[in-house]
């Protein structure tokens, strides 16, 4: 790249007139130096330009395509003429497997390391997101499909099997018993879940040291407790040391021990993303470590509780086996949790489609159908109630603070008025305050 020096048009002309007498002087200013811009290199120009990290162009649609034509030819020259392959799974994946290293070669013929190494974890990032959201659908779509059969007839949801039997169509019975006792056992469990594990959690975020570390260890062991052990506990306690009879409440009991450990360690993770700033802020001001904690950590971290309960309670009203062992089995409905069997949704669709008749097994599916969208309302509240983030208000709160704010407004106009400005003046000047 070089730079030449610009020459002045009335020197270049004077130059020329002198230097051959009688040559025009614009043959002379064409042959003299001109002005010569810097011009760049094509391939530092190309390096320097930014890498495209959004969205897909034509060369990438193109190596994608023809990475997935190499794949799935590559597969099946395998399995069916190269090596004595077979099995779908064993095909599928070995073409993903030279899928993705065709897409690596191919990308890499344009673009640089770092470059192929992103493109690769996108299209295995975006085929997982694809595998979970299929194995969602199929699930769902599998379960009303199932039970398409039970769920459009009106008793299925308002009457119980007391006077259905297995031989019984559709039109008699249902799973009114099975849903009531649903809302009890998880009411009953939340209710003595979501304050001690709220608790817990704050003690292990709030006070560190030797006792705490030991609680969270518990804690951390407890998430793999399986649910039939906890079933068994309660049963051994509640039922044949003290003599009590299987009921609802006795089942919540054990859904609480699978749900508290949950609602603990996802708490404990929310509260630790509180800043510290705020509570030092807090603090700072002079409150109180437990005014700190009800009025700035937990309206902080009002939305990641929710999600812990969610999860918590997507944990306990799936549950089957406890149920199984605490609650009994009852085919009438029973709305007292304190005595007699109560049954719940899961363990009535373990109990529907053990049967061999085809009316049992659309019951069972369909209860699994509502047990779904069970979890789907309780899901929906708790993100109502716990889904904004800090700072924000609702209506309500937002016309208390309105009127709470006009009143300080108004109250400091009151000090400032001109007649008590005058009293001050009055009093500064009375007699005896001067030497």
């Amino acid at each position: 790249m070089t730079v030449v020096e610009e020459t002045p048009a009335h020197a270049v002309k004077g130059a020329a007139e002198d230097a051959v007498p009688g040559t025009s002087a614009t043959s002379a200013a064409a042959t003299a130096p001109t002005t010569s811009l810097p011009t760049e290199d094509p391939a530092a120009a190309e390096l320097d330009r930014p890498r495209r990290i959004g969205g897909a162009d034509r060369n990438a649609l193109l190596a994608l395509a023809g990475a997935a034509a190499s794949g799935l030819c590559l597969a099946v020259l395998l399995f069916g003429e190269l090596a004595p392959l077979s099995g779908a799974l064993g095909f599928t994946v070995t073409a993903y497997l030279a899928f993705l290293a065709g897409y690596a070669i191919l990308t890499g013929l344009e673009d640089d390391g770092p470059a192929v190494r992103d493109r690769v974890m996108t299209v295995v990032l975006w085929t997982a997101a694809v595998v979970l959201f299929s194995a969602l659908v199929l699930v769902v779509g599998f379960t009303l499909w199932r039970g398409r059969t039970a769920l459009p007839h009106g008793n299925f949801f308002s009457q119980d099997m007391q006077a259905a039997g297995p031989l019984d169509p559709l039109s008699v019975g249902g799973i009114a018993h099975a849903m009531l006792g649903t809302l009890i056992m998880i009411s009953i469990a939340l209710a003595i879940t979501v304050p001690l594990g709220l608790a817990c959690a704050v003690y292990l975020n709030q006070v560190p040291g030797r006792y705490s570390r030991f609680v969270r260890t518990i804690v951390e062991a407890m998430t793999a407790l399986p649910s039939i052990v906890a079933g068994l506990m309660v049963y051994a306690t509640w039922i044949l040391i003290l003599g009590m009879e299987k009921s609802g409440l006795a089942a919540a009991f054990a859904i609480s021990v699978m749900m508290l450990p949950i609602v603990i360690r996802a708490s404990d993770v929310v509260l630790r993303l509180v800043p510290g700033t705020l509570t030092e802020a807090s603090e700072a001001l002079g409150a109180p470590r437990w005014r700190t904690v009800l009025h700035v950590v937990l309206p902080t971290a009002r939305s990641g509780l929710a999600t812990a309960v969610i999860l918590g309670t997507a944990r306990g009203v799936g549950e089957t086996s406890p149920v199984l062992l605490t609650s009994g089995f009852t085919a009438a409905l029973n709305a007292d949790p304190l005595h007699g069997p109560m049954i719940s949704l899961p363990l009535a669709v373990f109990n529907f489609v053990k049967s061999p008749e085809p009316a049992m097994i659309a019951r069972g599916f369909g209860a699994a159908a509502v047990l779904m969208a069970l979890v789907l309302v309780l899901f929906a509240i708790a993100r109502v109630l716990g889904g904004r983030g800090p700072g924000q208000q609702t209506k309500r709160q937002a016309r208390r603070a309105e009127r709470a704010s006009r009143r300080d407004t108004e109250r400091f106009e009151q000090l400032h008025a001109p007649a008590l400005s005058v009293l001050g003046a009055a009093t500064a000047t009375a007699p005896g305050d001067n030497d």
